[in-house]
């Protein structure tokens, strides 16, 4: 059999606690109505952290699902790449490392990478080469957590278009040579135009947190240019969105034409049924995460396990993992579900 690499597995880890689409109409008090988050934002509800939902602990917990799932010997594991965001329980932790340990992958090395809602399918790519150069490189662990909405003030118009950022974790499992699920190739668009368009006001060296600003500082996650941000977007977002898919595909040998599922990340049901129809793909051919919200870089794990389960994969299937970050960059990758031919 021809060198490849192929998933091997899934985990999903989902807090218990939910905001519906109601609260967050409450929220914005009364700004954006319950019917208005539905439609327009696309959230009939969304998982929120519980107590003990730090973004390293929901990375754990979700590569813990994954362990369990599919009985995976963490001493096998070659590799961890952690695609957990920044904020998290303690500041310049790597989380890779924290969740070797928890885990019990002794004979791993583990880093962290970061790309926003874009780094699970960047460490995908990292992970898919990294295995084809090294021959001590055989099973790799991605896996982390997502909680950016904890920085959300939904009384600020600005970031009406993340009132849909969520909670959760999520991994994957990458086995060389493992005969089924091929990881092809893989399209990244960065641009940085947007580089400080959105971002966290306060805790950083510019505005560091002070007795002053602190109760702000909390919810300061902000547009900092939004005539700027919202006419690059319109001009750029929806055509590099389409350009990695098609060059995804087209590396891989394939077309639009041939993807038998989308996994796209969450935004407002607008864009979702637009990129659809560009795509001409009908609707049964992606899964729109409305009780789920946006979960980051996890959005497209999610949407794969929810998938399978609703049997929408299947062997043979052509299938793109598609998502955006903030920065701003574009990235798809192509996998041909099923077994791997010769």
């Amino acid at each position: 059999m021809r060198t490849h690499v192929g998933i091997a597995g899934l985990g999903i880890y989902i807090p218990e606690t939910f905001m519906t689409a109601k609260e967050i109409s409450e929220a914005t008090g009364g700004t954006w109505s319950e019917e208005a988050v539905r439609e327009k934002l696309g959230i009939n509800k969304k998982p929120i952290p519980g107590p003990n939902d730090g973004t390293q602990e929901m990375g754990y917990k979700a590569a813990m699902n994954l362990i369990k799932d599919y009985n995976v010997d963490p001493l096998s594991i070659d590799m961890i790449i952690c695609i957990g965001e920044e904020w998290k329980e303690y500041p310049l932790i790597t989380s890779a490392i924290y969740i070797q340990e928890k885990i019990g992958a002794y004979n791993a090395f583990a880093f962290d990478i970061q790309q926003r809602c874009c780094t699970n399918i960047m460490a995908m790519k990292v992970a898919k080469d990294m295995m084809l150069t090294n021959d001590d490189i055989n099973s790799v662990l991605i896996c982390g957590g997502y909680r950016n909405g904890d920085f959300i003030d939904y009384k600020n118009p600005r970031v009406s278009f993340m009132y849909n950022l969520a909670a959760g974790g999520g991994a994957i499992l990458l086995k060389k040579n493992y005969g089924k699920n091929e990881l092809l190739e893989t399209s990244i668009i960065t641009d940085g135009s947007f580089a400080r368009d959105v971002g966290v006001r306060y805790g950083g060296t510019v505005n560091p947190v002070t007795e002053e600003n602190v109760q702000i500082a909390q919810k300061s996650l902000d547009v900092f240019d939004v005539d700027g941000m919202k006419s690059r977007l319109n001009e750029k977002s929806t055509p590099n969105f389409l350009k990695v898919i098609r060059d995804s595909l087209e590396k891989s040998g394939y077309s639009q034409e041939d993807i038998g599922y989308l996994a796209i990340l969450h935004f407002k049901y607008s864009a979702h049924k637009f990129m659809l129809e560009q795509l001409r793909l009908d609707k049964s051919k992606s899964i729109y995460l409305r009780d789920y919200g946006h979960v980051g870089q996890i959005d497209q794990i999610l949407s794969l396990k929810l998938a399978l389960e609703k049997e929408k994969i299947k062997d043979g299937d052509i299938v793109v993992t598609v998502g955006a970050g903030i920065g701003y960059a574009w990235a798809a990758n192509t996998i041909k579900w099923g077994k791997v031919e010769k």
